[in-house]
């Protein structure tokens, strides 16, 4: 399959999910039910979309960053649902299982997805234990020739729709212990002892292409349906979140571009007076931020391609991975309420577009790695080097810092200050959406290196001054504000007149 060359590949993708969005159906109708018609599936499935994610040695198109990241990117113009169901795809199971699956399984799985238009997710999350992912409490039990898993999994993408899943669980050592570690396994859907049972599905708010639920696990796999991990299973874990947060800018690349497209199209049309909306001061400075968007989302789609490949170990990578899932999701939101706002009333439709951009893009603030607390990790991970270099001037130290020291340059004005010992959490992720836009910044001046428009790269860093003005000056504000338990005492303005 990798014959094809990844332009026509792609143009040929596009063309076909035009065609199935806009001249057969309706998305903007399509958009306002829950999933998708299985004819409409076929026709997208048709096209075996998801062979960027599987090995050549398998028939798929090679596993190449660039190729997937593209795909994500053409999907999310049109639909960032689609676009979110190939990215579960590719970097939450069939990235894992190229890498780290038996041999004895991987033909049959592969051959699966090329041929049968299956689909597969991860399940990692349970209703007790969100991001403290390690102290989950499904378990398994080892025996001669399988292992038996039982727990509970939910806010999986495509509960219920998936053929096959990827599960982690924790080993039952006796006694009502768990393992610290953590395993992953194999299961397939369509065989009785390895089913999983949906107890129930979940009103989403937005994605409803994407069935979300409750699943119950009591399931019994082949020894051979176990992930082989080169060193712990808690890296084997790490490795793959960082590298599918490595794979958010592909989702964000289509989408962030359609607003922005569909932004100044408005924009440039609509009449105030006697002249548009695009020759206002604020409407351009409103359109330089979903265009600033668009230039640091294509940077970190170039980095991430050079090196997040199945090939690397990314477990050690989480600032950049966290930098590039944490920013470019904040940049999402803020690109379609931007795109919203400058659409005026008629954006404030969920068969809108924009309006339908900004609870889509939502949960991706939230999902794998809630945005607070991965800004929070960037920063305790630069303040621990900085301790651990005894260097507390920001800028003496981030100016020489690997992910930062291309880009510090341009703010040294703002950055030339002590970081105190004591940072509140509040402050923390402050410092952290600083760092992520010090090294995505960076990330646009490596692609501006190899011939990107120079106009786009300066206009970015403009904004991204304003950006980290603004978030300094919340580190030098004393701000101890903290909600009153008991506030209703005192408290109700009518009683004061």
């Amino acid at each position: 399959m990798g014959d094809t060359s990844l332009h026509s590949f792609i143009a040929d993708f596009e063309q076909k999910l035009r065609k199935i969005f806009y001249e057969s159906n309706d998305i903007n109708q399509l958009s306002l039910q829950r999933g998708l018609p299985d004819n409409i599936w076929k026709d997208i499935m048709d096209m075996v979309p998801l062979s960027v994610g599987i090995p050549a040695e398998y028939g798929g198109r090679g596993c190449i960053v660039k190729e997937c990241l593209s795909l994500l990117s053409a999907a999310s113009y049109e639909s960032l649902p689609l676009s979110l169901t190939f990215g579960i795809n590719i970097a939450l199971f069939l990235e894992p299982l190229a890498k780290y699956g038996n041999e004895a399984v991987k033909k049959q799985v592969f051959d699966s997805f090329l041929h049968q238009q299956s689909m597969g997710g991860l399940m990692i999350t349970e209703p007790d234990f969100g991001s403290d992912a390690l102290n989950m409490t499904t378990a398994y039990q080892e025996y001669d020739d399988s292992f038996a898993i039982k727990g509970m999994k939910h806010w999986q993408g495509l509960t219920g729709q998936a053929n096959f899943w990827l599960i982690a669980a924790r080993q039952d050592i006796g006694k009502g212990n768990l393992s610290r570690d953590i395993d992953f396994f194999l299961a397939d859907n369509s065989r009785p002892e390895q089913n999983i049972v949906v107890e129930s599905y979940f009103s989403n708010l937005g994605l409803y292409m994407i069935p979300y639920g409750l699943n119950r696990i009591d399931i019994s796999v082949p020894k051979s349906h176990q992930l082989i991990k080169k060193t712990t299973g808690i890296k084997m874990m790490l490795d793959i979140l960082h590298r599918s947060r490595m794979q958010f800018p592909g989702m964000g690349m289509g989408f962030i571009r359609r607003m922005l497209d569909e932004a100044l199209e408005h924009c440039k049309n609509r009449m105030v007076g006697a002249s548009n909306l695009f020759s206002m001061d604020s409407i351009k400075f409103q359109l330089s931020r979903i265009q600033t968007a668009f230039t640091i989302c294509s940077a970190m789609c170039y980095k991430s391609s050079n090196i997040s490949s199945i090939a690397n170990n990314l477990a050690a990578e989480g600032l950049e991975a966290n930098s590039m899932k944490a920013l470019v999701t904040d940049l999402m939101h803020e690109s379609a309420q931007l795109c919203l706002q400058l659409s005026g009333a008629n954006g404030y439709k969920i068969s809108h577009i924009a309006g339908r951009g900004i609870v889509d893009s939502r949960p991706f603030q939230i999902f794998e790695g809630s945005n607070e607390m991965l800004y929070t990790q960037i920063a305790e991970a630069v303040i621990k080097e900085m301790k651990r270099m005894q260097i507390r001037n920001l800028y003496t130290f981030l100016s020489a810092y690997q992910t930062t020291k291309r880009a510090s340059p341009h703010f040294k004005e703002q950055l030339d200050f002590n970081v105190t010992e004591t940072l509140t959490q509040r402050k923390l992720v402050d410092l952290g959406k600083i760092i992520s836009r010090l090294i995505c910044t960076g990330y646009t001046l490596e692609l501006e290196d190899v011939g990107y428009r120079s106009d786009l790269v300066q206009s970015c860093i403009g904004n991204m001054k304003v950006d980290i003005a603004h978030l300094i000056s919340n580190l030098y504000i004393e701000n101890v504000a903290t909600p009153v338990d008991d506030y209703r005492e005192d408290s109700n303005w009518a009683a004061f007149i």
